[in-house]
């Protein structure tokens, strides 16, 4: 599946953005989808993951409380509602394709095959 996210830019503390993945190729309802996130000099890490019906989601630990994950099967979409950012969630953003038989963890990325290109988030004081 080939995944394009975006919606990223610049934003103040404290405030809210929503990134969106849009997918194509094979049956989107086939895949788990998750969010993962690189700082600059960081490894990539988790952010969020939901499964293909929408009835199981989980988040990273930094996240908790302030990210929502959902998605538009019908549109072929995944999206990521930021709230409360912090300097810290500064990074280039991943959407990431993980089919559903694959059995191993969420939150690693070797589980996901596919992702997309990227989207910058800067969180400005």
């Amino acid at each position: 599946v080939q995944l394009q996210a975006s919606g990223g830019g610049l934003v103040q503390a404290g405030g809210s953005l929503r990134l969106s993945c849009a997918a194509s190729g094979e049956s989107f309802g086939d895949y788990n989808m998750g969010w993962f996130r690189q700082a600059p000099g960081k490894e990539r890490e988790f952010v969020a993951a939901i499964s293909r019906k929408s009835d199981t989601t989980y988040f990273g630990n930094s996240v908790k409380g302030r990210f929502a994950i959902s998605r538009d099967n019908a549109k072929n979409t995944v999206a990521l509602q930021m709230n409360s950012l912090k300097l810290e969630d500064t990074a280039v953003y991943y959407c990431a394709a993980r089919h559903y038989r694959r059995r191993g963890d969420y939150d690693r990325l070797s589980e996901y095959a596919d992702w997309g290109q990227g989207t910058q988030v800067t969180v400005s004081s």
